[in-house]
């Protein structure tokens, strides 16, 4: 055979590295963290093997670790010691997660990036103030403008807590507008916002709401979530968002939504996000538990194929664990 172009010429271990098109770093990992204000001792999730809930008073040190990894960024989410219809504690200055970002913002060097929603904090589980009769009428769920004055003061507290970028996540139409102002306003022009630009109501998030306690008491979030079916109202949402004033872009979930990560990639110039889930992470170690898969090849593929897809960062659980791999070469 007369073959001129031999691609296999490129795949020797010599040159294979050298001509590698994509490369994963623990810089571009941020690592969730989940801190409870009602347990005084770590709390194993165990939907997400690996992962724990812990008390305010050690919510530093669990930065601490995920810094000795190479990972230098974290995201916090908080398990309040009470809820009630809006979601108070969200924006209390006392709340979990501001105690918390007070505590390792003083203690570490890590990036602290906050997760401003309002789920974790209603006694519903939604993220928003309900409609009336939302409960009862299936056609109902968030009053959207209501909830948007609550979202800013939330952000407000985080920054003025220590947070170093504040990540709106309900899906709340113009949650960055109203965010943008409130944290302007309040002299925190210097600190960015990490939208949620395109949150998918995704069957992946399972674990997730049991580890932060954020379950809906009744219904769905289908209302406010986008549709797992439309790809173009993903670049609507997009296009909001940094009209805005959006600084960072995520997709969320990240491996069944690459197609959705790859055309903001191309569309915008903003540093692109991608959240990979819980549902995600869980999955893998129920395979590799079985002996199915390779914990440590498929953890490291898929976060290998959102950064192909264009992703720039990557907020992920396996953050630690891939972090720990890269470092000792494999």
């Amino acid at each position: 055979m007369d073959l001129t172009d031999r691609p296999r010429r490129l795949r020797t271990d010599g040159i294979r590295p050298l001509v590698s098109e994509t490369t994963l770093d623990a810089t571009d990992l941020v690592a969730p963290i989940f801190v409870d204000a009602t347990t005084d001792e770590r709390v194993p999730i165990e939907s997400m093997p690996g992962h724990e809930r812990v008390p305010i008073s050690e919510a530093a040190e669990r930065v601490a670790e995920v810094r000795e990894t190479g990972v230098e960024a974290v995201i916090v989410f908080g398990i309040p010691e009470s809820k009630d219809a809006e979601g108070s504690r969200a924006y209390a200055k006392d709340g979990v997660v501001q105690e918390a970002v007070r505590r390792i913002t003083a203690e570490t060097d890590a990036y602290v990036i906050t997760d401003v929603c309002l789920c974790e904090y209603t006694d519903h589980g939604h993220c928003g103030v309900l409609e009336s009769h939302a409960e009862d009428d299936p056609t109902l769920t968030v009053e959207n403008d209501p909830t948007l004055d609550l979202l800013a003061m939330t952000a407000v507290s985080h920054a003025a807590a220590g947070a170093d970028m504040v990540a709106p996540s309900s899906m709340t139409d113009g949650m960055v507008g109203a965010i943008r102002e409130g944290l302007d306003d309040a002299g925190y022009s210097d600190v960015p916002i990490m939208s949620y630009a395109a949150k998918y109501e995704s069957a992946f998030y399972g674990p997730f709401r049991d580890a932060a306690d954020g379950a809906p008491a009744f219904g769905d979030r289908r209302h406010y979530q986008m549709d797992p079916a439309n790809a173009r109202e993903a670049m609507r949402e997009v296009a909001l968002d940094v009209e805005q004033g959006a600084d960072v872009l995520m997709v969320k979930p990240g491996l069944p939504y690459l197609d959705i990560v790859r055309a903001i990639r191309e569309t915008w110039d903003h540093p692109v996000a991608a959240y990979n889930v819980s549902g995600e992470y869980a999955m893998l170690h129920a395979a590799a538990e079985k002996g199915w898969l390779d914990l440590d090849e498929v953890a490291h593929e898929s976060l290998l194929s959102m950064k192909r897809a264009g992703a720039d960062l990557i907020i992920t659980y396996f953050a630690e664990h891939v972090a720990e791999q890269l470092s000792s070469g494999r």
